[in-house]
């Protein structure tokens, strides 16, 4: 059974001049590195071990149609980096409406592939009151059981662009199921084995899992040390897809990490990328992302970095604090004096 690339966020353009904001896409966007490779050993699809991820040529574009895309995208906003962009027929007010949760017997009717179509769906569709609890319920029987299409890459990347992190955990869950992988310490083992490959479309594809894994639990701490490993890299590529999945880690002490990053790797695009992944992308909740903000108040005008990386800073404030100040580091200090005073 042909496996999933992982789904996520394409390159944004780090040329912008000096004082434009981030070009980030959408925290997970259509297109991410393509395995043309089998992870691990072919296992029994469904019991936890690790199933063949068969070859897949090229980025796989997540593409949905019409009505369908409308519905998805609704929720893929002001926050995430997009100022606006989204045309009026993805408005709020064109939101299809779908009900909170499936009816249980209604949903045991229907084979796998339906079950997870359904219910992402519903979980994009209504984040508020997203059917997680059913999806987490069903995963597990799932893996080994889906197939890969247009519908299933859509709904998974407006999953893992929600405003609500229960419904990007979704899509983490869906993805992971849809790779086959169990949530095992044998599969990271596998996937740490191969970050370490010399086969760059096997490298990064590896990396983007760990991170899923680790957001899920398994053999986080470890995970996020290799990561950390991989931020030393020679190859900016390499660098950038650390990045991507400490950022889909979640975990308070990437914090840190991706801020140490945003100062001082060399290539401007692994910089955006921490960036973003400080105030928007990834997995990190709204009170882990607050506390970035008072280093990033001094990245604003420290003279060691370049006009670019003051900017993404000023960027990355806006998006945290929902704040939309001048990029001017007195006015920013100010406003965090006034509203976190003793800080």
């Amino acid at each position: 059974m042909d496996r999933p690339p992982p789904n996520v966020v394409e390159a944004s353009v780090s040329t912008a001049p000096a004082g434009s904001p981030m070009q980030a896409t959408p925290d997970y966007g259509s297109a991410g590195p393509t395995p043309d490779f089998k992870i691990g050993e072919a296992g029994n699809a469904g019991d936890g071990r690790t199933i063949s991820v068969k070859s897949i040529r090229g980025p796989l574009v997540a593409i949905a149609a019409g009505g369908l895309l409308a519905a998805l995208w609704v929720n893929v906003g002001s926050a995430r980096g997009t100022r606006g962009h989204l045309s009026p027929a993805l408005s709020s007010a064109n939101r299809v409406m779908l009900p909170p949760r499936m009816d249980r017997g209604e949903l045991d009717r229907l084979k796998p592939q339906k079950q997870a179509e359904s219910l992402l769906e519903l979980a994009v569709g209504n984040p508020e009151a997203a059917p997680v609890d059913q999806i987490s319920t069903h995963v597990d029987s799932w893996r080994g059981n889906l197939r890969w299409n247009p519908q299933l890459a859509a709904l998974t990347t407006a999953a893992l662009n929600s405003n609500n992190l229960r419904v990007r955990e979704s899509g983490i869950e869906v993805q992971l199921a849809a790779y086959g992988l169990g949530k095992t310490p044998s599969n990271v083992d596998s996937l740490v084995d191969d970050a370490a490959s010399s086969d760059h479309a096997r490298k990064v594809w590896a990396l983007w899992a760990l991170g899923a894994m680790a957001n899920r639990g398994v053999e986080s701490e470890r995970v996020i040390q290799v990561l950390t490993g991989h931020l030393k890299d020679a190859d900016e590529d390499s660098r950038r897809w650390a990045v991507e999945a400490l950022a889909l880690t979640g975990t308070t002490s990437t914090v840190e990490i991706l801020l140490e990053t945003l100062h001082d790797d060399p290539s401007p695009l692994v910089r955006e990328r921490a960036a973003c992944s400080l105030a928007a992308s990834g997995m990190l909740s709204h009170e882990q992302r607050l506390a970035a903000v008072p280093v990033l108040l001094h990245y604003t005008d420290d003279p060691s970095l370049d006009a670019q990386t003051h900017a993404w800073a000023f960027q990355a404030l806006g998006d945290i604090t929902r704040q939309r100040l001048p990029n001017d580091s007195s006015a920013w200090r100010s406003w965090y004096e006034n509203n976190h005073p003793g800080n």
